[in-house]
């Protein structure tokens, strides 16, 4: 037997593997950072021209076979409609964040009351629908204190974007942050850069690559380098969330969409081109081509309301010359099919049709509508969790400011940023929900009520509302029977 073992061992196979030799990949982005700013900048905009300049100049890659790069051929020239839908999202999103923003509060009266005077005479709100919008359209930005007793006793309070902020990180912390300011004197152009950092604020102004004196212009003139105690920043960023291409920034919500606004222009530019393509032809006789009474040269035909076409006259025995009309049809349903998947790419993962004003019935059944509401939910709680951890951090920092700059002891603030519940604004779909959710015997005609009307309605309306559905409903409300203890001995 040892000699079959032999045999076998002989003829046995084995399976090898080699390991992959390291491969390097290249690859080359196309934007960097500030280019991916002004890009997303320009859709939010909204101007076709701007979309159309923007591309051209871009021109690298993939980028220059989208919709908005391509040109036309000479005499096939197609009007490029862009839709809006970028800065319709954003300023929808920054309404439904601010109106259920409550305010910052804080753990005493005097404290309260000082950063209520102060958030007034900054004009808050107004300083955080800019920062909304901002970091959603850039991805990320800063809250900047300054000191300027000719303007306010308080601490001004600005909002810089992303594309005029630097961040300076140490372990993933940011320890500095640069404020640009782009500056014009005398037909030259300077840049100012503000340093801060814990306990100082610095200043550089820049001519090209040549740094030069910060009293060069009248813009920066009497700027100085400033230290103070305190181990805090006079600065506060926000970011939307962490950009997967630029380390240490936020990502714009148009950074991943931006592909899918474009063929969304492209559906609807091609709709409307097609139907102004639809418009009746006229098949004229030579005879009949207009002609101008002057001159009598031929008129050339509007391709938007005059649209004809010439042919020889019917030169045969008895042939009337006639005009003939040709009405082309224009696939409606096809164009209105493309068009409904690319807005609802461009919406997944951000906000629903309905929050936006969109007629639901047109583009899916009531269900999928109904889950597609959540999106707006979770990018508005997402917006408000970044709030509530920035704003905190904001309100502590101009609060020492004000401290530092009336040398007055710092102290231990507790600060929270409150928001309401986001509220469905269907108020039909809201009446479907609770409707279900009572005939399923789940909820009473109490809470029915109050999840209707909230806050909208008072206690007493909402009292005598229920009880005046139960008496339609047949529902008796009975006190509950005392029980008589006279005799009993207790």
């Amino acid at each position: 037997m040892r000699w079959m073992e032999k045999v076998k061992n002989s003829i046995r196979s084995w399976l090898n593997i080699n390991k992959a030799s390291p491969a390097a990949i290249n690859i080359m982005e196309s934007l960097d950072w500030q280019g991916n700013a002004i890009k997303n900048r320009i859709w939010y905009r909204g101007e076709s021209s701007e979309l159309s300049q923007l591309y051209v100049q871009i021109n690298n890659g993939i980028d220059r076979y989208k919709f908005w790069a391509s040109k036309s051929s000479a005499g096939m020239e197609m009007r490029k409609i862009h839709t809006g839908l970028p800065s319709l999202i954003i300023d929808i999103l920054t309404s439904i964040v601010l109106s259920d923003f409550q305010g910052v509060q804080l753990g005493s009266k005097p404290q309260q009351d000082l950063w209520d005077e102060i958030s007034t005479d900054n004009k808050l709100n107004e300083i955080l629908e800019k920062a909304v919008k901002e970091t959603m359209i850039v991805g990320d930005g800063a809250f900047k204190i300054s000191i300027d007793t000719r303007l306010s006793k308080y601490p001004l309070l600005e909002f810089y974007a992303g594309d005029n902020v630097e961040f300076v990180q140490d372990k993933g912390r940011v320890k500095e942050i640069v404020f640009l300011t782009q500056y014009e004197h005398e037909n030259r152009n300077y840049m100012l850069r503000e340093y801060y950092g814990r306990g100082y604020v610095k200043y550089e102004l820049t001519e090209g690559d040549k740094v030069v004196q910060i009293d060069r212009i009248p813009q920066t003139y009497g700027l100085k380098d400033v230290a103070y105690q305190g181990e805090y920043i006079m600065a506060v960023p926000m970011l939307y969330s962490k950009s997967s291409r630029f380390t240490g920034r936020g990502q714009s919500i148009i950074d991943k969409k931006a592909d899918c606004f474009d063929a969304l222009d492209e559906a609807w530019s091609q709709w409307m081109d097609a139907l102004r393509s639809g418009r009746a032809k006229e098949y004229i006789p030579e005879s009949f081509v207009p002609r101008n009474p002057n001159t009598g040269e031929t008129l050339k035909p509007n391709p938007f309301d005059n649209r004809f076409l010439v042919h020889s006259d019917n030169m045969a025995e008895g042939a009337a010359q006639k005009v003939e009309v040709d009405q082309p049809a224009i696939p409606h349903e096809s164009y209105q099919a493309t068009y409904i998947t690319a807005l609802d790419l461009c919406l997944q993962g951000l906000i629903s049709p309905s929050t936006l004003g969109i007629d639901v019935k047109k583009l899916d059944n009531a269900e999928a509508q109904r889950e597609k509401e959540k999106a707006t939910l979770y990018t508005r709680n997402k917006i408000v969790n970044v709030l509530v951890q920035t704003l905190p951090k904001l309100a502590e920092a101009v609060l020492k400011t004000y401290w530092t700059m009336n040398r007055l002891p710092l102290e231990d603030t507790e600060i929270t940023a409150e928001f309401g519940e986001y509220a469905n604004p269907s108020f039909e779909s809201l009446v479907e929900t609770v409707g279900k959710a009572k005939a399923q015997g789940i909820m009473s005609v109490e809470a029915a009520i109050e999840e209707m009307y909230g806050v909208t309605k008072d206690t007493e309306w909402k009292a005598e509302e229920a009880r005046r559905i139960k008496e339609e409903m047949g529902v008796m409300e009975l006190e509950e029977p005392s029980l008589n203890l006279d005799g009993i001995g207790l």
